[in-house]
């Protein structure tokens, strides 16, 4: 020390603030911590506060603000407020990047695709909200077209994607959006929409009646759950009180055609892909996992079909 004490050279303020003598003259040079004199050789003295200035400078980098914005910050030219919340909000946009990245890297490594389906991926997972809409708006136009009820099946089915998604919800609308793109996908939506279509719900406006697939789920679920043969004695009741339902929200007589009808529709609904579409559909807007139709639409089908053929 010299000067009384008071002053102390570059190498000193280093050993005192575990920085590095370069580290210190470069912050010394951007005019971040200012020398307080220099020698009559020309060797710069800093004063006492350069030790807690260069303290605080050296938090706001490990924050990783830049060398021009701490400059600011500690000239007083702009509050660390500002320059913290500046700094945040470009914080934010690199994560949300990285996790985009990180999410179609994820999806890489365990779906081994060809390098055009990774920049497909990638591309899709790069989609502003806008074009996501416009994407997923054109598929549901393609597979619902006219049928009855098509807004609240939209409602339905479309994916929101949130400002900060997880990159599970990353991941999960790539894979959504791939499946919207696919014209086998679309031609199996297709044709379940048109099972609809083709009978649409008699008599005045009102609420909608239970769709016939929800009502072979509910009706058949403590069968399955029981395993109770699709073809037994025992299943003779669950089938009967199945297919009167389906024939009050259908309107129609509870005969042959109707459970041939039936078989149909639960046929076209019991697709894996479209099974796939909305357990990927709830990860993404972050709804409650769907339950699963398959072993009662199964059960359904098989009981339904053996009572056809007598």
């Amino acid at each position: 020390m010299d000067d009384g004490d008071t002053l102390c050279s570059i190498g000193e303020l280093a050993r005192r603030t575990g920085l590095t003598v370069k580290t210190v003259r470069l912050y010394s040079d951007r005019g971040i911590v200012a020398p307080a004199a220099r020698t009559s050789a020309g060797y710069r003295r800093y004063g006492p506060d350069a030790v807690a200035r260069l303290a605080f400078v050296r938090t706001l980098r490990e924050l990783g603000l830049g060398l021009d914005a701490i400059r600011q910050v500690v000239d007083r030219e702009l509050t660390l407020g500002e320059v913290a919340a500046g700094h945040a909000a470009a914080l934010e946009a690199q994560i949300r990047i990285l996790r985009l990245r990180r999410s179609v890297l994820t999806a890489v490594a365990r779906r081994g695709p060809t390098p055009e389906e990774t920049r497909r991926m990638h591309d899709l997972a790069r989609l502003s909200a806008a074009e996501r809409a416009h994407l997923v708006g054109e598929f549901l136009d393609a597979v619902l077209g006219d049928v009855p009820g098509r807004e609240a099946i939209r409602c339905s089915m479309t994916p929101d994607l949130p400002d900060s998604p997880s990159e599970e919800q990353i991941e999960a609308w790539v894979e959504l959006a791939e499946l919207t793109l696919d014209p086998d996908f679309r031609s199996g939506v297709r044709r379940m929409a048109a099972s609809h279509a083709d009978h649409p719900q008699p008599g005045p406006p009102g609420p909608p009646r239970p769709d016939v697939v929800a009502l072979a789920h509910d009706r058949t679920e403590d069968a399955v759950a029981s395993k109770i043969p699709p073809r037994s004695r025992q299943a003779d009741p669950v089938v009967a009180a199945l297919t009167a339902d389906c024939a009050r929200a259908l309107g129609r007589p509870d005969d042959g055609d109707l459970r041939r009808h039936l078989v149909r529709r639960l046929e076209d609904a019991n697709a894996p892909r479209t099974d796939r579409y909305f357990d990927l559909l709830a990860v993404v807007n972050g709804w409650p996992p769907p339950r699963r139709r398959a072993p009662m639409l199964d059960w359904t089908v098989t009981a339904l079909r053996a009572r056809i053929a007598g």
